[in-house]
């Protein structure tokens, strides 16, 4: 098992734990540190990638409190051997528009996004002039 060292104790990955779902079987729930770093949350939304293992995902997260091993158990069982790989849906990054609009409308990073999603292109122009944005203008004016 490969782990990361995060200050005084050793973390399993993440990977480890869903490699050991997905492929090996093997139970990595050994002992009341591994039982403490699994995240059912992170390994459920891991698994919800997949079209093969979306269900799986869904049902553990209906039961929360489920006890960790009982959920890795389940996981391990009713999920077919298989080598599955998947980029990871990151949080996108600030964009210059995005800050724009939270400083237009004073609003905040959330209502921002959903601010510029329904922005057409010549409203976020006007946006950008109207905050005197936008890099180099004609005539060499800044």
């Amino acid at each position: 098992m490969h782990t990361v060292y995060y200050g005084n104790y050793i973390m399993a990955k993440l990977f480890d734990y869903l490699n050991a779902i997905n492929v090996t079987k093997e139970n990595l729930l050994v002992d009341e540190q591994s039982i403490k770093e699994y995240t059912p949350f992170i390994i459920n939304r891991g698994l919800s990638y997949y079209v093969d293992t979306v269900l799986q995902a869904n049902e553990m997260n209906r039961y929360p409190n489920l006890p960790k091993d009982m959920a890795n158990d389940f996981l391990r069982a009713s999920i077919k051997k298989k080598k599955r790989f998947s980029k990871w849906v990151k949080k996108a990054d600030s964009s210059d528009d995005l800050n724009l609009v939270c400083d237009y409308f004073n609003y905040s990073k959330e209502k921002g996004a959903l601010a510029l999603a329904l922005l057409t292109e010549s409203q976020i122009d006007t946006v950008r002039e109207q905050m005197g944005t936008g890099g180099k203008q004609k005539h060499g004016k800044v």
